[in-house]
């Protein structure tokens, strides 16, 4: 096999599926997924897959500007070599600042290309193994304490081994939150709570001690994403440990924490980071600093989701897995990828590349532009 491809063509597509119910955080309400999907056809006949779901609120994106951007995008990359991910990386880039939202969309579809060509499973591609067990929590959305407390007791009578809660709309309630959430389902089963930002920095310590009763695994993202550098009080005061996520975008956001020792754990989100390229440079500072990591995702089909999933393979220092969007979905488009199994189990598949695929059908029904 030639050790070079030429991109041929570019498709991008708009992708909008209606959740299931609402999906509520402090930063907002989602009701569908408004992703984009990005098709990679090579001359030598391997076509890539990507997809991202961009989120105003936290990688000031949308579908019409990831439309847009990915049409420069498109353009640059005609006839170039898709196996070079860095030089493809590195273009886009060059082309505009930040935009990782759509950015990890193609890189996804490189991934994928170049993955097929070396006859690999991209968890195998990127250094990974095939050797652990994934398992994803399940997001209770904030809300009225009642409807929390019922949507806790189901997922834990769904068999998910944890519980993820997002909080951030007021501190003493959020605890109240909590304390009612915890008295339902019992001391066994992990919760895990998420603020996406809505606590000053003092409501953050405050509100951080008053729930160490209820043993919770970790909080991510406790205050403004700007305040970071205030992120080490919080952690050094808190008695449920750190994760950075909306601070923590790409390499260079973890480069600083790091450096200011300002949280515990990192959520590696690749609509974040720009894509596998960038989230692999994150890893491999994370295991250097000693830090534990979850692979997180937005509001993706399970095409991305499987990405994530082979992405999560790359290193033992990921011990958690929040994979539960694409379950939120009304309607699923993918074709293979990722089996969700019971009690949170997560299935990567061993084909060749990613192993997933929106087929043709499908594709005809949405709104396209081919570059």
């Amino acid at each position: 096999m030639s050790n070079k491809l030429s991109i041929r063509q570019v498709e991008l597509y708009k992708l909008s599926i209606p959740l299931i119910e609402p999906f509520i955080t402090s930063l907002g309400r989602d009701d569908s997924a408004e992703n984009v999907l990005v098709k990679i056809v090579t001359k030598e006949g391997i076509i890539g897959f990507g997809e991202c779901s961009p989120y105003m609120p936290i990688n000031g994106e949308s579908v019409d500007t990831c439309f847009i951007v990915g049409q420069y995008f498109a353009q640059a990359l005609k006839g170039k070599d898709p196996l070079d991910i860095e030089a493809c990386i590195q273009l886009m880039d060059s082309i505009i600042y930040a935009n990782g939202s759509i950015k990890s969309a193609f890189d996804m579809a490189l991934y994928d290309i170049a993955a097929q060509h070396a006859a690999m499973p991209l968890y195998q591609f990127i250094g990974g193994a095939n050797d652990k067990v994934i398992v994803t929590d399940y997001t209770v959305s904030v809300g009225d304490i009642d409807k929390m407390v019922a949507d806790a007791l189901k997922i834990q009578a769904q068999g998910y081994p944890a519980i993820k809660v997002k909080l951030g709309k007021n501190g003493k309630t959020d605890v109240e939150r909590m304390r009612a959430i915890r008295a339902a389902v019992g001391p066994e089963i992990p919760l895990r709570i998420d603020a996406n930002q809505g606590w000053t920095v003092e409501e953050a310590i405050v509100t951080l001690q008053a729930l160490a009763p209820f043993d919770i695994q970790h909080c991510e993202e406790p205050i403004p994403r700007w305040d970071f550098m205030r992120l080490p009080e919080v952690k050094q005061a808190s008695p449920i440990a750190i994760m950075a996520d909306e601070c923590c975008g790409d390499d260079h956001d973890a480069a600083r924490l790091i450096a200011i020792d300002a949280c515990d754990y990192f959520n590696i989100k690749l609509g974040k980071s720009g894509g596998i390229y960038k989230g692999l440079k994150m890893v491999r500072m994370a295991e250097a600093a000693g830090l534990h990591l979850q692979i997180g995702a937005m509001i993706e089909s399970r095409l991305a989701m499987t990405a994530f999933a082979h992405f999560a393979l790359c290193s033992p220092a990921i011990v958690h897995f929040d994979f539960d969007t694409a379950l939120m979905l009304r309607e699923d488009p993918v074709t293979g990828g990722i089996v969700y199994e019971k009690n949170g189990v997560v299935k990567v598949p061993d084909t060749n590349g990613l192993g997933a695929t929106i087929e043709e059908k499908w594709l005809s029904r949405l709104e396209k532009v081919v570059v």
